[in-house]
């Protein structure tokens, strides 16, 4: 059995993702002189601080930058505590994976949040 959660919708989920990314972006073009002047080995380091941010994030708060702002958090999908550190990096694995983060199950939870016994949630 498992907590009763307010599923989010797709859309919110994108839009948060979207954020996410686009602050690590603007980090990365801002550390290294500008957009114009990143070289083809930022996008690694974009990709990096993505991941590091969500998974601090996640294993700290609960939630991402772009949760926050679209008012979601990631919960436990048994009970709907916190999740741990290590669920938080399992679920942040498979989303950089993206393929994961696409893919719904009847629950609304993508394939990085059953791997990894989370789910997103509405606040």
């Amino acid at each position: 059995m498992s907590y009763p959660f307010v599923r989010t919708t797709y859309a919110r989920r994108m839009a948060a993702l979207a954020l996410d990314w686009l602050a690590c972006y603007f980090i990365v073009a801002a550390l290294s002189g500008g957009i114009g002047h990143m070289g083809p080995n930022q996008s690694l380091l974009v990709l990096g601080l993505f991941f590091a941010q969500l998974w601090i994030l996640i294993s700290l708060a609960g939630a991402s930058l772009g949760h926050r702002i679209f008012g979601m958090r990631v919960v436990r999908f048994e009970d709907g505590g916190a999740i741990t550190p290590l669920q938080a990096l399992i679920r942040t694995l498979l989303l950089v994976l993206v393929v994961t983060a696409v893919t719904f199950d009847d629950d609304g939870r993508g394939i990085h949040e059953r791997m990894s016994g989370s789910v997103l949630t509405r606040n």
